[in-house]
């Protein structure tokens, strides 16, 4: 299985000065006005460019919206040094929404890109998950 990374955006240009700046990605293959391959890390990131009022799904009665919101899936970016990245991401426009806390498997920072999608730093302390496994 291959894994693809979907991220809808409103304004591809900012959100490619984001990627890059906040997770050191650099853009792939360009998709005309409709999108942008981002690449350099495990996964590639799509960010693909849909105007904010449009239909999230023909079936579901949601239309897209860029303000802060919840899903219950996200991202989880494992970093070596999550004091740094935080601080790199909130300088290229992220913003922190609960400060590190750190856990038995590792330390934990929660923020939000500047399109409403929430994401998670991660770095693994000790065993990281298998500190905690029965």
């Amino acid at each position: 299985m291959e894994l693809l990374v979907n991220i809808d955006v409103d304004d591809l240009e900012q959100a490619i000065r984001f990627y890059c700046a906040a997770f050191d990605l650099r853009v792939g293959r360009r998709f005309g006005a409709a999108g942008v391959e981002m690449l350099g890390g495990s996964s590639a990131i799509y960010l693909l460019a849909k105007r904010a009022g449009t239909p999230a799904s023909p079936v579901a009665p949601v239309l897209r919206d860029y303000a802060r919101h919840w899903t219950p899936v996200h991202l989880d970016v494992v970093v070596d040094d999550i004091d740094e990245a935080v601080h790199k991401a909130v300088q290229a426009g992220a913003r922190l929404e609960q400060s590190v806390s750190t856990h038995r498997w590792g330390r934990l920072a929660l923020l939000s890109d500047p399109f409403g999608h929430g994401f998670c730093f991660v770095q693994f302390l000790g065993k990281g998950y298998d500190e905690i496994t029965s």
